[in-house]
């Protein structure tokens, strides 16, 4: 039985600043019913104050404590263990980390940084890595959807880190499992009784029923027609979030 939601951001509420057409009221029409919820995203170009700002400049009605992103959770694991960082991420999210010693680095936190991953920065990045410092990554994720289309994200940059420095990243987003589980444990809830909301095939859905979630794929953002090759358990389909809460919601009033 479904009794919480994670929601993925990007892709599947907005695309930029922009809502998809009827997510303002899917999210409402949650919130109404009092469905349990936490918006999970690797989004690396904000804070999550910022990006609760954001969100209600579009008229989201989300709380600051339902959003839980990777960049959070990164900080959360630098504290933890006490490394200091060398911020290879997007200059909006520096703030982030503010309070942490940035000298004499013994980590590399990578994000999606945009137009600051320059040749210089990324080979800073790799001798720091050669030398033995931890590769710490928002996510993996290859792309997202752009107000312009599909843009690269902070993936395909961790990857040529971790060929360089012959090395492996810790993952702290999605699709790691730390990521999925931290935010079902916020909504006091195992996996099995939440569902995840998202357009990215692989690291929103597959990566969730994995750990025994239900998942639903919509078709905004960043997903393409063919897509649903890439899960290999069973799933739930939805043309949009307004569709995915209709569905979503008639299951829980069954008590599916």
């Amino acid at each position: 039985m479904i009794k919480g939601i994670l929601l993925d951001l990007s892709g599947t509420l907005h695309v930029g600043d922009t809502p998809i057409p009827g997510a303002v009221s899917a999210v409402r029409r949650l919130q109404k019913v009092g469905i349990p919820l936490r918006c999970v995203t690797n989004t690396s170009r904000k804070t999550r104050n910022t990006l609760h700002h954001d969100l209600g400049r579009m008229e989201f009605d989300i709380a600051l404590e339902q959003i839980f992103t990777a960049p959070l959770a990164v900080r959360r694991y630098l504290e933890r263990h006490g490394l200091r960082p060398y911020l290879l991420v997007h200059r909006n999210l520096v703030p982030e980390y503010q309070g942490l010693s940035r000298e004499n680095p013994d980590a590399v936190v990578v994000g999606d940084a945009e137009d600051d991953f320059t040749y210089r920065n990324m080979n800073q990045a790799f001798r720091l890595l050669k030398g033995g410092a931890r590769l710490l990554a928002t996510g993996r994720t290859r792309c997202f959807e752009g107000a312009e289309g599909l843009e690269l994200d902070a993936g395909p940059f961790v990857a040529a880190l971790e060929y360089a420095a012959e090395t492996s990243a810790i993952v702290l987003g999605k699709p790691a499992t730390g990521f999925f589980l931290a935010a079902a444990a916020e909504l006091g809830l195992p996996p099995s009784e939440c569902v995840m909301v998202g357009d990215d095939a692989e690291y929103d859905i597959a990566a969730a029923l994995a750990l025994g979630f239900k998942g639903m794929l919509v078709q905004t953002g960043k997903y393409r027609e063919g897509d649903e090759a890439k899960i290999p358990r069973d799933f739930m389909l939805a043309k949009d979030i307004a569709a995915a809460v209709e569905e979503l919601i008639i299951s829980i009033d069954r008590g599916e």
